[in-house]
């Protein structure tokens, strides 16, 4: 299901993000691509290393009391998918006429529903309901900080791996398309591009990544590059 019910009012950003400009940004070192395997991501959730969120969305990540009560509690499924040349990551390009968030790029999620017991459970709901996938194929891994985001919803990120034999079913309603990125390449971060909204009324950065025909960008990308920061501790605790 959608962050909101469905609406004849189309809701798309109110600024073309593609169009802003790309400043300077943290320089960090990219995760090998041996050491993102299951094994690793499991290992990194079952005995976690001490870690900070993306710096830049610190805030977010930690928002105020009022600004936590204010806004809609959701969850999003990040699915990790095994393929020859390593895992993936799902996405999915959201359809056109969405009331929020229309034709942006995200991971399976919505709202949290009052018959769900948690955010893990909201995840897996709207996981099978957006793109088909059932609670049988989806092995959770664990979860990351909730962040709060632009449009006032505070989100969930879920971690979990796609078992063989799953297959993908989008709602045609409410998903245009679904896709993989290699895992590799959101983690690494000189793939990130930090830019910058200034205009009369607001000033803002946000991170985009872009992988082929699609613009990645927003909230999905920060909570992207906040897997990074994740598994990058687990690493550095496993070098030392």
């Amino acid at each position: 299901m959608p962050l909101t019910q469905p609406s004849p009012v189309h809701r798309a950003a109110a600024f073309d993000p593609k169009a802003q400009p790309v400043v300077p940004g943290a320089s960090l070192p990219s995760l090998p691509s041996a050491y993102l395997t299951l094994d690793h991501i499991r290992r990194a959730f079952s005995q976690p290393s001490p870690w900070e969120v993306e710096p830049l969305f610190a805030k977010a990540f930690e928002p105020e009391q009022a600004a936590h009560a204010r806004a809609r509690r959701a969850a999003v499924l990040m699915p990790l998918v095994q393929r020859s040349d390593g895992l993936h990551v799902v996405f999915t390009r959201r359809s056109e006429h969405l009331h929020h968030h229309a034709g942006q790029i995200s991971f399976p999620g919505g709202c949290i529903e009052s018959g769900d017991a948690g955010p893990v459970a909201a995840a897996l709901r709207e996981t099978d309901e957006e793109i088909g996938v059932d609670a049988h194929f989806v092995r959770i891994l664990g979860t990351l900080p909730t962040l709060l985001t632009t449009t006032g919803f505070l989100m969930t990120p879920v971690v979990a791996e796609l078992e063989t034999g799953f297959r993908i079913r989008p709602q045609d309603s409410e998903v245009a398309e679904v896709f993989e990125v290699p895992l590799v390449v959101l983690m690494d971060p000189s793939r990130y591009e930090l830019r910058h909204l200034q205009s009369q009324s607001v000033e803002r950065y946000f991170y985009a990544i872009p992988w082929e025909t699609h613009f990645i960008w927003g909230a999905t990308a920060t909570l992207a590059r906040n897997l990074y920061h994740f598994l990058a501790a687990s690493f550095s605790a496993n070098m030392r």
